[in-house]
């Protein structure tokens, strides 16, 4: 599929728009994008946000290493209200990979640092103070510690498992799931600890606590009803609150719709069978309760799963596949979601995903969407990671510089596959391109290699 992506103004966006029969709010006046908002007991003092994008590239025992560092550095001289950290494990057969973040009572010390660098490095450049927000994680069915796979699940998966099922032992076990708890609680006292102002119980992208949300199929007490498959994120929230100081933000980045027929999708039409339209009447129940019941005041919201339907959750030019739709038609899912969602739970601050792909248009989009009430947030993740200083271009210049937004080539993902560190090949080429060219392309001469010599 050829897709036009690079519009050359708003008005060939919107034609594209309308040819496709789609419509996003689209707004030239970006002023909306500088505004602070509340949240909580805490103040973000813009409404853009850097999404969590994984590195890769701790420490074995889990610290931030010199490209973590780095990075958000760089994240908070950029001037975004929100950095929202990358996932971190709770524990270490939770880790997605050998480098993946741990947070425990042995690496506090390195986060502290890393946190107080963030607020250092956005001072000296001139930018307010960030919220700064540290998801938490069990990888569940992606776990690799090690960099060996020891996938945990919360139920045997008709379409991840399709070519080979998994061990009856790999699903955890109620008890297993009762002794996984108290990490989470655990980890909100380090995060304290660490300076972070809050933390999200990890709760998207098919890890762990996002599967056993469609868990419609499992027996005991983490399976088949509602109330069940909702107790073990109710459950670490509920820890996390009890471990949290009075000011501390308790939040998760949760999946509003994960593109799987039901039974094997949250926030899926259950009929007809095999359909994928969103159902949001789940996860605007479970949204409800988390603020009425929880205190939660802020979530960061998404869809769709990064390992096997990449289109849904992130539309892309170049990926693993041909997507079956248009990425715009993607973007317009996302907003249809948060959409629902406001309407359902309105009281609650909430961050949008999934624009990248939009370029030099994005923040016209992010402004859409802001003063329309849709959300609060406009979430960059990809884009951030090509140019971290998207925010401060956006709010001082009223433009990202077109020169150095995300092409969404999927080198970054690319690279998270071979293994590898990640980051953009692109357009931050004296670090990242040597690695791509490494790890990435050498890789893939070679396998090239074997396959011409059988």
């Amino acid at each position: 599929m050829t897709i036009n992506c690079d519009y050359r103004d708003l008005d060939a966006l919107r034609a594209a728009l309308a040819e496709l029969k789609l419509d996003l709010p689209l707004n030239e006046d970006l002023s909306i994008l500088a505004t602070p908002l509340a949240v909580g007991s805490r103040g973000a003092a813009n409404r853009l946000a850097v999404q969590p994008m994984e590195g890769c590239d701790g420490t074995e025992d889990g610290r931030p290493g010199e490209l973590t560092v780095r990075r958000y550095r760089r994240f908070a001289a950029g001037g975004a209200g929100l950095i929202w950290f990358e996932a971190t494990a709770v524990r270490e057969d939770g880790r997605a990979n050998a480098r993946q973040l741990l947070l425990t009572q042995e690496t506090l010390d390195s986060f502290r640092a890393l946190v107080d660098g963030i607020r250092r490095s956005a001072r000296e450049a001139g930018c307010p103070d960030p919220l700064v927000i540290l998801q938490a994680t069990h990888s569940g069915r992606y776990s690799r510690p090690g960099g060996v796979a020891a996938p945990r699940i919360a139920y045997h998966h008709p379409i991840f498992e399709a070519e080979k099922r998994l061990p009856d032992a790999a699903v955890m076990s109620d008890g297993e799931l009762d002794d996984l708890l108290p990490f989470y609680g655990e980890a909100t006292r380090l995060a304290a600890e660490a300076g972070f102002d809050g933390i999200d119980i990890k709760a998207c992208h098919r890890y762990l606590i996002s599967e056993l949300l469609s868990a419609f199929e499992r027996p005991g007490r983490y399976g088949g009803s509602f109330e069940n498959r909702t107790r073990f994120l109710c459950e670490a929230i509920r820890l996390a609150n009890a471990a949290a100081p009075a000011d501390f933000l308790v939040s998760s980045r949760i999946n509003l719709y994960d593109g799987y027929p039901w039974p094997c999708g949250w926030g899926v039409a259950p009929e007809p069978a095999g359909s994928v339209d969103p159902d949001l009447t789940e996860p605007n129940r479970l949204i409800r309760e988390l603020y009425d019941d929880f205190g939660v005041r802020l979530l960061n919201l998404t869809i769709g799963n990064p390992y096997s339907n990449p289109h849904v959750n992130r539309p892309f030019s170049g990926g693993p596949y041909d997507p079956p739709e248009h990425p715009l038609a993607g973007i317009r899912r996302h907003v249809s979601c948060a959409q629902a969602l406001r309407r359902a739970v309105p009281e609650m601050r909430t961050v949008l995903s999934g624009i990248s792909w939009l370029r030099g248009f994005a923040p016209q989009l992010a402004a859409g969407v802001v003063a329309d009430g849709i959300v609060d947030f406009a979430g960059f993740g990809r884009l951030a990671l090509a140019n971290p200083s998207f925010a401060r271009e956006i709010l001082n210049e009223g433009r990202i510089d077109r020169r150095r937004v995300c092409i969404t080539c999927s080198r970054c993902s690319q690279l998270m596959r071979a293994g590898s560190v990640a980051g953009c090949p692109i357009h931050d080429r004296e670090v990242y391109g040597p690695i791509y060219r490494r790890d990435v392309l050498e890789s893939e001469r070679d396998i090239a290699g074997m396959v011409s010599n059988d």
